[in-house]
């Protein structure tokens, strides 16, 4: 089985060149809890539900609207938006969860933001902060490339040395500088969930190196380097991680600590976009 189903991405990529009917940006940001407000900062130029594209999966996730939208950012600076994402603990395969990345790369795109939503491991942390994700460790058990490779989409050992990039963080860091906002930097750690983390995991996750928490975006970031698109991943920092926390977890309040950060968020976001 190969681990890229190819002709069903470039079916996908059609579906949406042709609907949209215009230009792709070379810009894409996948907006996980956290960036609820970026689509109330931006001018909407067109938006395909993902039930209305062929294949495709479908977010079921509080939050995640499930769209693939273009926008105008400012000064004619547009940028393709996902508007929710795939989760392994949705029930999706691996290869599913990154199909949109697959598509990305067929459609042109260049750059990509991920953004999620995680619990601090890190003790400096505090629910509300902002961290520029550094690097990663896939502990989900599985990982998107599993599979026959095809030689002609990319490598088969994929080097990571450099899975987020340097160039993007240093932009990230100056432009956060200058909205006066003071973001963390850090190593995220995914899991399969859907299940928050136990007391004795979240101490051998900090043991190993992890200063966050989540569930996502780590398959999505392999996939982007696999077809050598750049990354900037951002995580907020919704909960503090099991045995650190003084409560126990609830997604509704995670949800609305990610609302209180949004306005931010989506600030500093959207000046990464204009300055790039």
């Amino acid at each position: 089985m190969n681990n890229i189903d190819i002709q069903k991405s470039h079916s996908i990529a059609t579906y949406i060149r042709n609907t949209f009917n215009c230009e792709i940006p070379k810009i894409a940001v996948i907006l996980g809890s956290g960036l609820g407000d970026f689509t109330k900062m931006v001018k909407i130029i067109k938006t395909i539900p993902y039930a209305d594209i062929p294949n495709f999966p479908e977010s079921h996730v509080e939050g995640h609207r499930g769209s693939l939208t273009i926008v105008e950012v400012a000064n004619n600076k547009q940028a393709l938006i996902m508007e929710g994402r795939f989760h392994y603990y949705e029930g999706y395969a691996p290869s599913d969860v990154v199909l949109p990345i697959v598509v990305f790369h067929l459609l042109g795109i260049k750059t990509l933001i991920v953004s999620n939503a995680s619990g601090g491991i890190n003790r400096d942390f505090e629910s509300g902060d902002l961290m520029i994700i550094k690097d990663h460790i896939n502990f989900t058990g599985n990982h998107p490339l599993i599979g026959k490779n095809d030689n002609n989409l990319g490598p088969r050992f994929l080097d990571q040395t450099e899975c987020y990039s340097n160039e993007l963080i240093n932009h990230a860091k100056n432009v956060a500088n200058k909205l006066d906002i003071t973001p963390k930097e850090g190593v995220y750690i995914a899991v399969s969930g859907p299940t928050y983390e136990t007391k004795a995991e979240i101490k051998a996750f900090a043991g190993m190196g992890a200063d966050a928490v989540g569930m996502s975006t780590v398959y999505e970031v392999i996939m982007a380097n696999y077809f050598k698109i750049k990354v900037l991943g951002i995580s907020s920092i919704t909960n503090l991680a099991t045995g650190i926390a003084t409560e126990h977890h609830d997604h509704a309040k995670i949800v609305g600590t990610a609302s209180k950060i949004s306005v931010v968020f989506s600030s500093w976001v959207k000046q990464i976009i204009l300055e790039l």
